[in-house]
């Protein structure tokens, strides 16, 4: 899953991208407010963490804006606003879970696991397709009763197939999916991946749609 942070302070928002990305995550970072929307106009996320306390545009107003266009993003607010009202207010406008500042990086990482469980339906944290078993949380692959050991890239490719088992996914979309601003893209990046994976796994889980693109489904 991709995540958009918007924090304005340096330091804090470095913390969060190395927890989140340790835990698989791909993260961009935007500073103010208003980066922030042009980016969710631009691209599509998953997850958006939001601080309240933003120059240009709030994240109140951020906020706002998103749930009134009928945006609805799971957003978890990180602030250091503790008082009671500002999480009241955070809430009704909109946000789906609070987290106050200072706060521990396995907290953080539990409830972006939590809101992308709740947002996706999943009854449990582990993502099943057939055989196929994927814990998140532990980073673990099962096949069956044999573990497959997958590359971080690997496993972030198969996250985002497992995600929405079924849907057939464009090279460009997958890309987006896996790499985050700045990060280099080799020209033939993803279909390296698709060929690790498919080996690992066995060619019949990843259907190549020709013409359109990728898809995970259960072998007949």
């Amino acid at each position: 899953m991709k995540i958009l942070l918007v924090e304005d302070d340096p330091l804090i928002a470095a913390g969060i991208v190395t927890g989140l990305r340790n835990a698989s995550f791909v993260v961009d970072w935007a500073q103010d407010g208003q980066d922030a929307e042009n980016a969710l106009i631009l691209q599509e996320y998953g997850l958006l963490i939001l601080d309240l306390g933003l120059p240009r545009m709030s994240g109140l107003e951020l906020l706002g804006k998103l749930r009134g266009s009928g945006n609805h993003i799971p957003v978890l607010v990180v602030t250091a606003r503790g008082m009671l009202d500002e999480r009241v207010s955070g809430l009704n406008a909109g946000a789906d879970d609070y987290l106050v500042k200072p706060f521990s990086l396995d907290e953080l990482v539990a409830r972006v696991f939590a809101l992308r469980r709740r947002a996706q339906g999943w009854s449990s944290s582990e993502l099943q397709l057939g055989k196929l078993a994927v814990d998140p949380r532990k980073r673990q692959v099962r096949l069956g009763d044999q573990e497959i050991h997958l590359s971080d890239r690997e496993f972030r490719l198969l996250m985002a197939l497992i995600e929405v088992p079924g849907q057939v996914f464009s090279i460009t979309q997958l890309e987006e999916r896996l790499y985050g601003w700045g990060e280099e893209i080799a020209s033939n990046s993803i279909e390296v991946q698709l060929h690790r994976l498919r080996k690992k796994l066995g060619k019949d889980w990843i259907r190549n749609i020709r013409g359109i693109g990728f898809k995970l489904v259960e072998p007949s």
